[in-house]
């Protein structure tokens, strides 16, 4: 008898961690169906996976694109059911059908059908950084309560947890002989580019990745180095360890995606080359592995592998995460909100490059402390974020 497919949940399925999600499915349909994708606007490209993969559900949050998308796939006589509200998202992550949900959505959107996975008791494979830096404590808490299966997608995170042991228990570091969590970056773009020139910094300059291939809010974190200071909060929450049990190293090759320090001494380091298929694959196959297209390391080709220490006046938006994770509360929803708004208007041309981190900062000075004890309170402090990151940004630009 064939053993039943697992049925998989791609939100933010026509985003770059959605297609490659996609791509290891694709190779391994005795393995996986697709039950549902969704995206927020890319019709075209929502319509070629659909027809491709032939999922129940489709779900597109643009409502001015709901009625072309069902008309592109009733064209082709295709059964997909197309949706488009929160509740639909919400719905095809939590459906009593789906196993497995990839939570692929970038920012703050993709906290509730998260949580809805989460709270549906599904397995989990967290891309979505975001809904752990908002929500952390309650996010990890709906985890515990509801027996959800969370894995790492994030290459960094995913290695880290491949090096820790397997009797690893969350907060226990140093009970497994743990010293400390190494997290390395690129560094992005701009590396070595005089800090003199940061002000005519162009979108496309920062989107312009030189190891990854990553969506464009994405892409410009990782200049600033924001989508690092996200990766070390996540990581707090998901090791269940303080921001000092974590070094962030920069490592401009992207071979060593991590690594954990031992006290005797030893350190164990997940390499690969940068593609995230990797770390989707394992995730998606834990506790197997699965051949994903992805090359072997040719360590004849390496030339070197360095390693240096970040420089806050080169990445002021790495010191202001750190600072947020330190002070907790609402400052890591107001963090992540800030940068939000701050990054799309940079990519849309509002503001300059390095007024990124200073709509950040000012947001977060402008923002008194509060305790988060429910989703309400996060979401409240997510939108007094934007608000705010709003009327600062009018002012730089007067």
């Amino acid at each position: 008898m064939s053993k039943k497919k697992e049925q998989i949940t791609v939100l933010g399925a026509t985003g770059s961690i959605g297609v490659n999600t996609l791509d290891v499915i694709a190779r391994h349909l005795d393995k996986y169906q697709v039950f549902a994708l969704t995206a927020h606007q890319n019709l075209q490209l929502l319509k070629e996976q659909c027809l491709k993969f032939q999922p129940k559900y489709a779900v597109i949050t643009d409502s001015q694109k709901v009625v072309l998308l069902k008309e592109a796939l009733a064209a082709h006589n295709l059964e997909t059911q197309v949706l488009s509200t929160i509740d639909d998202l919400n719905m095809v992550a939590s459906h009593a059908q789906v196993d497995t949900v990839m939570a692929a959505i970038v920012g703050a959107a993709g906290l509730l059908p998260t949580l809805a996975a989460v709270k549906a008791g599904k397995k989990v494979l967290l891309a979505n950084k975001e809904a752990l830096v908002m929500s952390g404590s309650i996010f990890m808490q709906a985890v515990k309560e509801h027996g959800a299966t969370l894995l790492p997608i994030d290459s960094e995170h995913n290695a880290i947890f491949q090096c820790l042991p397997e009797h690893f228990v969350s907060g226990g570091i140093q009970s497994c002989g743990i010293e400390n969590i190494v997290l390395t970056g690129s560094g992005g773009p701009f590396l070595d580019k005089p800090l003199t020139e940061f002000t005519s910094i162009t979108p496309d300059e920062a989107c312009a990745h030189p190891n990854w291939d990553m969506g464009r809010k994405i892409s410009v974190d990782s200049a600033t180095m924001m989508n690092k200071g996200l990766e070390l909060i996540e990581a707090c929450w998901l090791f269940d360890v303080k921001p000092a049990d974590i070094e962030v190293v920069l490592h401009p090759q992207s071979i060593i995606h991590s690594m954990v320090r031992y006290q005797d001494g030893s350190v164990l380091a997940q390499m690969g080359n940068p593609d995230m298929r990797t770390p989707i694959a394992h995730a998606l196959a834990f506790p197997e592995r699965i051949e994903v297209g992805v090359a072997s390391l040719d360590f004849m080709q390496i030339s070197q592998l360095t390693f240096d220490k970040p420089c806050f006046k080169r990445y002021p938006c790495l010191k202001l995460a750190i600072e947020a994770i330190n002070q907790g509360g609402n400052m890591l929803a107001t963090l992540n909100a800030a940068n939000e708004v701050a990054v799309e208007a940079f990519l849309n041309k509002q503001i300059g490059f390095s007024q990124i981190s200073a709509v950040i900062q000012q947001t977060l000075s402008q923002t008194g402390y509060a305790g988060v004890a429910d989703l309400e309170a996060v979401l409240v402090a997510d939108k007094a974020a934007r608000q705010l990151a709003q009327q600062i940004m009018t002012e730089i630009q007067k």
